[in-house]
């Protein structure tokens, strides 16, 4: 079980980066992820008078109503104790599986403010709504997997107070840290790599990967559980 628990954040802040690259590629400028970075696009698209303004400001209200039902189930799951992580990570997986067929089938997108485009984006916008939620419930100690700044901000500090050699409990306690927060920002930055490598060579398909990339979490969280009763 620590194994995956150690293993489930980098997972999340890969499937992150990967998600929000392909999105923003694929989708004119819409973060999928981090969606208050959708603000500036969206300013960006009045002001020039680009497409893709009506997604961008779906994003928001779509991603907050996204979170409170994901907040709601939770707590319903929970309280008949049935498996809510794995459930919420499930449900995860199966909007990308949506927003991947839907890309496929309707991309590319050359009318970013048609139907499909719109669709496509606010499915993938609730897939990562989702992931922040169960994120914040479930991990509540990990560093975010889907916005960066606050992980880069912190591992600045750390670095500054490496420097400054902190002795003890709390000189472990940064040096814990920064590696936690250093491999997550690796892992996003890995995935917003590859994505934009694989849309440059394989296009909209790009998006066959995250759902892939998605269930490896709900698969190391299933061999967790069935860990403990053959370790015991």
């Amino acid at each position: 079980m620590f194994e995956s628990r150690a293993t489930l954040p980098l997972l999340l802040s890969l499937n992150a980066g990967y998600v929000d690259t392909a999105g923003f590629l694929a989708l004119q400028g819409l973060f999928t992820a981090h969606v208050t970075g959708n603000f500036v696009t969206l300013g960006a698209s009045l002001a020039l008078g680009t497409s893709g303004a009506l997604a961008k400001l779906l994003a928001l209200p779509v991603f907050c109503v996204v979170v409170i039902a994901v907040r709601v189930l939770n707590t319903v799951l929970t309280n008949r104790h049935w498996p809510a992580l794995e459930l919420l990570i499930a449900l995860k997986v199966l909007l990308l599986i949506t927003g991947a067929a839907l890309a496929i089938q309707f991309g590319p997108f050359h009318d970013i403010d048609g139907w499909q485009a719109v669709l496509t984006g606010m499915v993938l916008v609730s897939a990562m709504a989702i992931q922040n939620a169960f994120h914040r419930v479930h991990l509540p100690s990990v560093p975010p997997s889907t916005i960066m700044t606050g992980t880069t901000t912190q591992v600045m500090i750390d670095l500054a107070d490496r420097i400054h050699a902190p002795n003890g409990t709390e000189y472990q306690s940064v040096a814990r840290r920064l590696v936690q927060m250093s491999r997550s920002m690796l892992c996003f930055a890995f995935g917003c790599g590859a994505a934009a490598l694989l849309y440059n060579c394989v296009g909209i398909k790009c998006f066959v990967v995250p759902p892939i990339v998605g269930s490896l979490p709900l698969i190391l969280r299933l061999i967790g559980r069935s860990q403990p009763s053959t370790q015991s």
